[in-house]
């Protein structure tokens, strides 16, 4: 059954094209967040391993939250590997070091990506669909958890 909240057929599709690099930024996100958590070496394992362990925690969250966004509008959520490598902003770059100043500087450069994605995201929304206010909203409260984690990364490197 289609859905009936006040957005044309076309216009979610286009919201959905948004949001599935999304999904597949965060959960690309997640798996090198994990991959850190689980690798992390050094006189600060323990604190890391701890702090890592809470970031792809909350990771989960958004990842559900996200793929739910998209059924809401009355769309599936890519949902493979194959389809979040195509459509992901993200590199795996390859960890010189599994020490914790590696892994946040590459973490790091991973939420910044994807606040510029979020905030062209969020322009794009404003000006083509500003009667989606869900998704601006939703997309509005992503853009100041990256902005958070951002800023807690980048303090570690101080």
């Amino acid at each position: 059954m289609k859905s009936k909240i006040g957005i044309g057929t076309k216009d979610t599709q286009a919201i959905t094209d948004i949001l599935s690099p999304l999904l597949a930024d965060e959960f690309v996100l997640y798996l090198k967040t994990r991959n850190a958590h689980w690798n992390v070496e050094g006189p600060d394992f323990h604190a890391v391993h701890v702090y890592f362990e809470q970031l792809y925690t909350e990771l989960e969250t958004i990842i559900d939250e996200a793929a739910e966004r998209i059924r809401k509008i009355g769309h599936y959520a890519p949902a493979t590997f194959k389809e979040y490598l195509k459509l992901t902003h993200l590199s795996e770059k390859q960890i010189e070091k599994n020490d914790s100043m590696s892994y946040i500087k590459n973490l790091l450069m991973d939420h910044e990506s994807i606040i510029l994605y979020l905030r062209e995201s969020l322009s794009l929304i404003a000006d083509k669909f500003e009667y989606d206010y869900g998704t601006e909203d939703y997309l509005t409260s992503l853009l100041e958890y990256h902005e958070k984690m951002a800023w807690m990364l980048r303090s570690h490197l101080k």
